[in-house]
């Protein structure tokens, strides 16, 4: 598989079109802080175009849904991420549906999702942390055919679109909870105080590491697993959209 970088040079030679991510952030959660400055980071290092909005936790509804729009009618933005959670205020869905269905590249779009959970259909987009997940495993020589998988949590971005083993739970998921050799991939990612730390804080995810990686087969730490993996899907759902643009 080519690199989003030896994929970006190619479309930047050829059509002069530059991959455009527009990233928005609402609020200042630690762990959404995290992620986006990781998204934004690992754009600057493949050359993909990255629009920073980062809105305040009282911005409206209909503010944050205006800048979607905004954004939608970017001929330069070929994707755009609206971080979640949202604040409580915002009702998700609708912000979310309001993102055009050619530059949902996160996948959470109620038609690529609807198309995603029926057979024969194929989504524009498939959601990052899965499709993450996916690559891991196959990089890793596994194989989920044939297998018993266990899918611990029922969030919309990975409990529900994908069933294999990905665990995410409010509870620590001990040693004890896995079968000797199982693959664990961990999707959890939690903000805990650290004064040690320059941030103040560091991550953790929803898996006892130490206590599971002496039961499991594979095991992905937090930080360092998922989110990286999650981040590499993002940009290669943002140059597919681009590649889209070429094509049409």
């Amino acid at each position: 598989m080519a690199s989003p970088s030896s994929h970006k040079a190619n479309l930047i030679d050829g059509k002069a079109i530059v991959p455009g991510l527009a990233v928005v952030i609402v609020g200042s959660r630690k762990d959404s802080q995290s992620y986006v400055n990781m998204k934004r980071k690992a754009c600057a290092e493949v050359g993909i175009k990255s629009f920073d909005i980062d809105l305040p936790e009282q911005v409206s509804e209909a503010e944050l849904i205006g800048m979607v729009h905004e954004l939608n009618s970017n001929s330069d933005v070929h994707g755009i991420l609206v971080q979640l959670p949202l604040p409580r205020h915002i009702n998700e869905e609708k912000v979310l549906s309001e993102i055009s269905i050619e530059k949902d590249v996160d996948g959470f779009h109620p038609l690529n999702i609807g198309k995603l959970a029926m057979k024969g259909r194929d989504p524009l987009f498939l959601p990052c942390t899965p499709k993450g997940c996916l690559e891991l495993l196959s990089r890793s020589g596994i194989t989920v055919k044939g297998k018993k998988a266990v899918v611990v949590g029922r969030s919309n971005i990975v409990g529900l679109p994908v069933s294999l083993l990905l665990l995410k739970a409010d509870a620590t998921i001990k040693g004890s909870w896995i079968k000797p050799g199982a693959a664990v991939i961990d999707v959890g990612t939690n903000a805990i105080d650290d004064p040690s730390k320059k941030s103040g804080y560091r991550l953790v995810g929803d898996v006892d590491f130490r206590d599971a990686s002496k039961v499991a087969g594979w095991i992905t730490p937090v930080p360092g697993g998922v989110g990286p993996m999650t981040v590499a899907m993002l940009l290669r759902n943002t140059l597919d959209g681009a590649k889209r643009v070429i094509i049409q």
